[in-house]
């Protein structure tokens, strides 16, 4: 069974996403589908990636909470920026030493940072550990360092490391 459905979730999950977005349940859809399913998650096999160790899966759960509070409080606050014409905009680039090594907790970042409104992940140096990101409304720098380090970061290296 492992050698057909190696990853019988992503498999599912491709089907089930493939038909949401086409937006039919006809047999050639489904047939495309499952090709996508029973393809797709082979091709993981042979990149051979590693584990991901969760040590505390609770944070998880403090970890989403926290980023779709702060996703919901971003796009108001870049509604506000876009409506409010007169006010002079301050975007910037910054950067912020981290101490996350794992590949798994550095993605999570990337798409966190990258997911919330007026916010990029631009780069990130593994040699010396600090990250760069442009911010829309950069006001506070030590403001965005503590809410990515202690609210992010913190998180991350209770999950992963």
């Amino acid at each position: 069974m492992t050698r057909w459905l190696p990853f019988p979730l992503a498999s599912a999950s491709l089907l089930v996403l493939w038909l949401l977005l086409n937006q039919s349940l006809s047999a050639g859809h489904i047939l495309v589908g499952a090709v996508l399913a029973l393809v797709g998650p082979r091709m993981l096999t042979t990149l051979d990636l590693p584990r991901a160790k969760i040590r505390n899966p609770r944070a998880i759960l403090r970890l989403s909470l926290l980023v779709l509070a702060d996703i919901a409080r971003s796009n108001v606050a870049v509604a506000r920026i876009i409506l409010n014409s007169n006010r002079r905009q301050t975007a910037g680039f910054m950067t912020i030493p981290l101490e996350l090594r794992n590949s798994y907790a550095l993605t999570a970042l990337a798409c966190i940072i990258t997911a919330t409104p007026g916010t990029i992940w631009v780069s990130f140096d593994p040699r010396t550990g600090v990250l760069l990101i442009h911010v829309l409304d950069l006001v506070d720098e030590d403001a965005w360092i503590r809410t990515i380090k202690y609210r992010y970061e913190r998180l991350l290296l209770e999950i992963f490391e």
